[in-house]
């Protein structure tokens, strides 16, 4: 029987975000699979951590076009973007705290991608007059990161609804965000 290698990333990104210590015996049985088929596709938990890196990176790129960055006020698109990227933000709460992503040489690249995507979205929003000009944009990133995985987290522990999260999310990071217009100024 062929084993499906997406269905074992998926399985294991399933877990981890609900058990971010869970074992490769762990992953294996979620996955429905021996842990010696588990071996044979990630020779141990950091290269089945790497592959889960990979699948972030596309289910982020995913959500980014998605989000049609480019359309509408910077405001609305952040909105779409929070949306779009809900049903992954377990997994990268996930990879969020996997340190040795991020450490060394090895670093995927496909982060700075990302993160220079959605900088630029903010820099939009700041030359639009959209957003505060004070906060760079990429601490607007690294905030949207940071409530992404806190919302994950918080929704993964029963303490927030799930029907909430892009709200929640979205109007938090917007609210510190957005440009207040002095009255009297345009």
């Amino acid at each position: 029987m062929a084993v499906d290698r997406d269905q074992v990333l998926r399985s294991a990104a399933a877990l981890l975000t609900r058990k971010s210590t869970a074992t490769m015996d762990e992953v294996a049985r979620a996955a429905g699979i021996s842990r010696a088929t588990l071996h044979r596709h990630f020779a141990g938990r950091d290269a089945l951590v790497r592959a889960l890196e990979s699948l972030g990176i596309a289910e982020c790129e995913a959500a980014l076009d998605a989000a049609r960055l480019d359309e509408g006020p910077a405001s609305d698109a952040v909105r779409r973007l929070v949306k779009e990227i809900e049903p992954a933000a377990g997994l990268l709460a996930f990879l969020y705290s996997e340190n040795q992503l991020y450490e060394g040489d090895e670093q995927n690249q496909g982060w700075t991608g990302i993160d220079d995507r959605i900088a630029a979205l903010f820099r939009r929003g700041q030359a639009d007059g959209e957003f505060r000009l004070d906060l760079a944009p990429a601490w607007l990133t690294e905030a949207l990161y940071g409530l992404l995985a806190s919302g994950a987290w918080a929704v993964s522990e029963g303490r927030v609804a799930r029907r909430d999260f892009s709200h929640m999310i979205a109007e938090l990071l917007l609210g510190g965000a957005r440009r207040e217009v002095p009255p009297g100024t345009t």
